[in-house]
């Protein structure tokens, strides 16, 4: 008996409807370029039900013949490739001819179609793939396809579907990402009955990025623009000041192409070295013109991947300008601290001079303390250096001792004695120097006091202690990330964060971890969402040390901050004690450099 069975067309269908349609975002993608590539000035998107019972899109493209609307459903039909030539230099959106035959396979459609120069139109209904009924109809130019009951054939695959609102959400941030890369193209994008967003198709790269990203994230960026033979880049770079907590406000496009690029993505990034907080990442909207020849996109089944056939000079051409564009940043702006902040963090070096008492009445605007001009670590930050850490020195007892004062401090439990040593100062306000004996210690501030803060939270079980905000913060957040805030609230709340959904897009945040700073808790939000989205729902001990991760660099000190002497001994006594070796994410604390390699290095022995 054979073991080998040839599949039906039906079944094959189905099984190629999964490589191309996966959800009903993708079924949006598509009908959005098939649009686009007929060329339509002006689309209009419909979903219901998270797209799950009806997606309809509407253009005014060039429509389609009845011979052609018969066959346009049928798998490798296409209009847009005749021979294997085409391949070399492709130049429209679609080109497989797959996406009709694959959506078609697993819902029920409907298509009116017709061509400018036709008296009458097409109507055509399908099911499962194949064609039930079609007729002449009076229709205006263009097409209108609806898909309805998607999956409907398939309950493996329909089980497999998130909530409604988040395939909606998904449905708009699929039909986000095709209109961001025509600007030259109206696109109304609607959810049951409500508008959620207008493109006006005036050619603008500006208007088109207010009207989809919004004015929070729209008023930060900086126009970006390069050129040379075959490559032509412009769009948008976003201020270092307004840097992100994850990618996903990253936009590339490649011939009006919404691509993933870890090469753009790359030079994009590297850009921004030295300018960028860590953990922090640039927003932008980029658009690159290129040879069709030049760039392959039948690589992956979606064609978000591409491959560019000089890398090069790809890379540089971003990599340089996005450097313009920063270099051209008027830096001459002052942002002002939020009351927020200032309520919360109070100088700590000295009390604030006493202000003469007045009355309600005689004080027209509340008066605050003016900050020290160096950065003096917060109480409430500086609290995470107890119970496992030696106490503060006196200065003055230092100077009346011969020996190093760390030798007198209380050692940590279970920790190894600190050797004698002696902490030289701070380099690029980054590294604190220690000698000890013949060699130089340089220990990373920043990476030590993370792994102290994490394994001061990974040895407390219970739930972080939340601070109330003196003033809720508004986040916004975009697609996905909304529907992930508002599904992991209790998640959320475990460690700190209390969140409230306000509206379709935004969240109150209420309380946050008091171990970070408010100014930092929506960065910190953003971190966590592209963890869940990168692993979805994981082992929840794997999903809290990713969590800790975050809130343990957020609350560390920072590469740049002056640090106290106090805070410098702390943080070494626990280097040298042996009780830390790595950040959290895997990098040294500290190196050492002996003696004997700093005479080398000065050509004092051979």
């Amino acid at each position: 008996m054979a073991l080998i069975n040839i599949l039906s067309p039906h079944v094959a269908d189905l099984i190629a409807a999964g490589e191309v349609v996966e959800r009903p975002a993708s079924v949006i993608k598509e009908l959005m370029e098939n649009a686009f590539d007929a060329g339509a000035r002006h689309v209009t998107v419909e979903v219901q039900n998270g797209g799950a019972t009806l997606i309809r899109v509407t253009d005014d493209g060039c429509g389609m013949a009845p011979e052609d609307a018969g066959i346009a459903f049928l798998r490798h039909a296409t209009s847009k490739l005749r021979d294997e030539h085409g391949l070399e230099a492709i130049s429209t959106m679609g080109f497989r001819g797959e996406a009709l035959a694959a959506i078609s396979a697993v819902s029920r459609i409907s298509l009116v179609t017709r061509r400018p120069e036709d008296g009458e139109g097409t109507r055509l209904t399908l099911l499962a793939g194949e064609i039930q009924e079609m007729e002449a109809v009076g229709c205006p130019s263009g097409t209108e396809i609806c898909v309805r009951d998607l999956f409907y054939n398939t309950p493996a695959r329909l089980k497999f579907l998130k909530s409604d609102r988040s395939e909606a959400s998904a449905c708009v941030q699929a039909g986000l990402r095709c209109a961001l890369g025509r600007p030259e193209i109206s696109v109304r994008f609607l959810r049951d009955g409500k508008e959620e967003f207008f493109t006006p198709g005036d050619g603008s790269p500006e208007a088109c990025c207010y009207a989809l990203l919004g004015r929070e994230l729209a008023k930060d960026l900086l126009p970006a623009e390069s050129s040379e033979e075959g490559l032509s880049l412009h769009g948008f770079v976003s201020s270092p000041a307004a840097g992100r907590g994850n990618r996903s406000a990253q936009y590339f496009f490649v011939n009006g192409r919404f691509i993933k690029s870890s090469l753009l993505q790359s030079a994009l990034e590297q850009a921004y070295r030295n300018t960028l907080l860590t953990g922090r990442y640039p927003a932008c909207v980029i658009w690159l013109e290129i040879r069709p020849g030049a760039v392959d996109v039948n690589v992956h089944p979606a064609k978000t991947e591409v491959k560019f056939s000089e890398e090069r000079r790809v890379f540089s051409l971003l990599y340089q300008a996005t450097l313009d564009a920063l270099s051209r940043e008027n830096r001459t702006e002052v942002t002002d601290l939020p009351v927020q902040d200032t309520d919360v963090f109070l100088p700590l070096q000295k009390p604030a001079a006493k202000l003469p008492e007045k009355t309600l009445y005689e004080s027209e605007k509340p008066v605050f303390r003016e900050a020290p001009a160096p950065y003096v670590m917060p109480q409430r930050q500086q609290t995470l250096f107890t119970a496992s850490v030696p106490g503060p020195v006196d200065r003055e007892e230092e100077r009346k001792k011969p020996e190093n004062p760390s030798s007198d401090l209380p050692l940590p439990p279970s920790a190894s004695p600190v050797p004698d040593h002696r902490i030289v100062g701070e380099a690029l306000k980054t590294y604190i120097i220690v000698e000890m004996g013949e060699k130089l210690l340089l220990v990373d501030k920043h990476a030590a006091h993370e792994r102290m803060n994490f394994d001061r939270l990974k040895a407390n079980q219970q739930p972080l202690h939340a601070q109330q905000l003196l003033l809720p913060q508004t986040l916004h957040l975009r697609g996905e990330d909304f529907e992930l805030s508002t599904e992991n609230a209790e998640l959320f709340a475990e460690f700190g964060f209390e969140l409230e959904p306000f509206g379709e897009t935004e969240m109150i945040l209420r309380a946050a971890p008091e171990d970070i700073r408010p100014s930092d808790a929506q960065a910190s939000i953003e971190e966590i969402l592209e963890h869940l989205k990168e692993g979805g729902r994981p082992d929840p001990d794997a999903v809290r040390d990713e969590l800790l991760h975050t809130v343990a660099c957020k609350a560390a000190i920072k590469a740049g901050w002056n640090t106290g002497w106090v805070e410098q001994e702390k943080i070494v006594a626990e280097v040298l004690s042996g009780r830390i070796k790595y950040c959290p994410h895997g990098r040294p604390i500290s190196v050492t450099v002996t003696k004997r390699e700093l005479e080398k290095l000065f050509m004092r022995v051979v």
